[in-house]
């Protein structure tokens, strides 16, 4: 079976501050933006790895769903327990610090995890968690 990850998808409240977090910040391509003002669906990705990608759109579009859910969503993005992304990189190190220095939310520094894991993390715009990974 051949299956590989297309993408992901998180919600913003702010599409030009997520734009400018995942484009600027993190260095992702923009591969589509479509809609205007807040209902914009933003698509962006690694340079390195065309066939994945992320994202980014209004929350709590999809049809059917309630008020009372919307608030939900909100209140969940607003605590940044809503949206949550694992991403991962050889320099842990220069990751975090071109993110420290561009104003990103900082969760935690890198830390060697009890898991295995050395890794550090970040909230987006949004509220959204993102961990990034160190790969050994």
């Amino acid at each position: 079976m051949d299956i590989t990850l297309h993408a992901s998808f998180l919600p913003h409240t702010d599409p030009d501050a997520s734009l400018a977090f995942y484009r600027d910040i993190l260095g992702f391509e923009v591969r589509a933006d479509v809609g205007q003002g807040t209902m914009r669906w933003i698509t962006v990705g690694p340079v390195e790895q065309p066939g994945t990608s992320i994202v980014l759109e209004p929350p709590a579009m999809a049809p059917g769903t309630t008020d009372d859910e919307r608030r939900t969503i909100t209140e969940m993005m607003a605590k940044g327990t809503y949206g949550f992304i694992t991403l991962a990189t050889h320099d842990l190190d220069g990751t975090f610090s071109r993110l420290k220095d561009g104003g990103a939310e900082i969760v935690h520094e890198p830390t060697e995890q009890p898991w295995g894991v050395r890794d550090c993390a970040f909230r987006d715009p949004a509220g959204n968690m993102v961990r990034i990974n160190e790969l050994k």
